[in-house]
């Protein structure tokens, strides 16, 4: 793999990139939206894409390939000069019409279609991969995917000058091979890996296990390949997608909703016609209003939905940036798997995968907020879990609180749903800084009661008293049998000596 991608902060495995296109003499700040611009249908002009925020842009170099209209003009002129627009321009190589219409229908292998996406000035090919749609035979899976990679090492053995490589991870849904396909696209020396046939996925809203193939294909890749999901054009996963490491998304859903007058928010789809009031105050929004927008002209209508759906679409990009710089890219996952509950089962496949979100993650943040059940789950949870066994205890009896202190015992513990138990002295350590409500939830106190666990057995010689805010049995009774359990209360101690403060 060629040297053009460089993570310069991790959150999960969510990160900040830069992406380096050579041809293009640009750098893409990751993670970033690729608009899909179609040559014969340009409802919002690349030029003011680029306006609005676009870094980079992908166009179908198969469409142009057999385009009577722009074939001639992409060659003679190049794309920059036909789109005018001066990012990075990707080109796809006709794989999608493969798996809509057949072998039939394309009329194109992996060498011509590479060797006219140069010759249009294309910055990043790509082969002609079989794209395997999910829930296929695994018979079939395997067959398609032998195919793609001979196509991927036979484009990885052309002179593509400066043009960058994709090498999309095929699959289906069989995760093993997803992870196997990440291998050897890695292999081929690729630049860029786009995890491929998701989009059937994402438009039965199927998040949990786009999920689940986009961190298989990562697990192949190794952490520092730059990671393209197809298709994912809605802003409503775009954090989700974020936090399960993927670093370009490419949208067609600006224009094809704008088509059908439907207004993007990060929350939902909306149709024009059922809305009073605009929950937006992108230009568009305020200068038209509700009223306005439906009065225009079917063509400028179309056209300034397109672009309010890509004012909304960039600002939850920069807002994704913003959190993984913050540390709480997590935070806002969470907030948008409250807006769906397909959303809300891609967060929850994410934390299933808590322990290789820790790997990557960031051990310091500015903060951590309880926001949920799902909070329990996050991998700084498990990670201090992880640690307790390296934390000294000191004297025989230790009480674990979530009162105060109490000089009958050796040493005094605080005990913070999740967390559990860490020493006073780092309570001003993050994670254990966090914002936790005070009614606390029973995930959280089981993910205490887990953390209480990993210490007792880490120390069998020392006893342990818990002192609990009336944490229900069922918690209760998934601690070890060493460990005195006493209830705390408003008119009671931890013994009849000791107030507890």
């Amino acid at each position: 793999m060629t040297d053009v991608f460089e993570v310069r902060r991790w959150d999960g495995a969510g990160r900040l990139g830069s992406l380096d296109v050579p041809r293009a003499g640009v750098t893409v700040e990751t993670p970033a939206l690729m608009p899909v611009v179609n040559p014969h249908l340009r409802t919002v002009s690349p030029a003011r894409m680029e306006e609005l925020g676009a870094q980079v842009l992908i166009t179908n170099g198969y469409i142009l390939y057999g385009s009577e209209d722009y074939r001639e003009q992409a060659l003679e002129e190049g794309l920059h000069s036909l789109y005018d627009f001066s990012g990075a321009i990707v080109t796809d190589s006709g794989s999608f019409q493969l798996s809509v219409y057949g072998d039939e229908e394309v009329d194109i292998d992996t060498e011509e279609i590479l060797q006219f996406q140069y010759d249009i000035g294309s910055d990043i090919g790509t082969p002609v991969d079989i794209p395997t749609p999910p829930d296929a035979a695994r018979e079939r899976a395997e067959a398609e995917l032998a195919s793609t990679q001979e196509r991927l090492e036979l484009a990885s053995g052309l002179d593509l000058g400066e043009m960058l490589l994709n090498a999309p991870v095929q699959g289906s849904t069989d995760t093993d091979l997803r992870e196997q396909a990440g291998a050897d696209a890695r292999a081929t020396g690729a630049d860029v890996f786009p995890v491929g046939a998701v989009v059937p996925l994402l438009n039965d809203y199927r998040y949990a296990e786009a999920v689940e193939v986009s961190l298989a294909a990562k697990r192949g890749l190794g952490p520092a390949a730059p990671v393209h999901l197809f298709g994912a054009g809605h802003p409503m996963m775009f954090a989700l997608a974020a936090a399960a490491g993927c670093d370009l998304f490419d949208s067609a859903a600006y224009a094809l909703y704008a088509r059908d007058d439907r207004y993007l928010t990060v929350r939902s789809t909306e149709h024009l016609a059922d809305l009073e009031y605009l929950p937006c105050s992108c230009p568009v929004c305020t200068e038209h209003g509700a009223e306005g927008l439906q009065a225009l002209d079917d063509i400028e209508r179309e056209r300034r939905l397109a672009e309010h759906n890509l004012h909304v679409s960039f600002a939850e990009m920069r807002r994704v940036r913003q959190a993984i710089r913050a540390g709480d890219l997590l935070e806002l996952v969470e907030a948008r798997a409250r807006s769906h509950p397909t959303v809300l089962d891609g967060y929850r496949a994410l934390l299933d995968h808590a322990d290789d979100l820790e790997r990557s993650d960031d051990a310091s943040k500015e903060s951590f907020f309880h926001l949920s059940t799902e909070s329990a789950r996050r991998p700084e949870v498990l990670r201090h879990h992880d640690r307790l066994a390296a934390l000294p205890v000191e004297g025989d009896e230790v009480l674990l609180s979530e009162g105060g202190t109490n000089d009958s015992y050796d040493e005094t513990w605080r005990v913070v749903p999740p967390f559990g138990p860490f020493p006073r002295a780092l309570s001003e350590t993050y994670p254990l800084t966090a914002e936790v409500p005070e009614r606390t939830d029973r995930a959280a106190q089981a993910a205490a009661a887990r953390g209480v666990t990993a210490l007792v057995e880490a120390n069998p010689d020392v006893a342990f008293t818990l002192a609990h805010w009336e944490w229900p049995d069922e918690v209760l009774a998934t601690l070890p049998e060493a460990v005195t359990v006493t209830a705390l209360g408003p008119d009671e101690d931890v013994d009849a000596e000791t107030e507890v403060e």
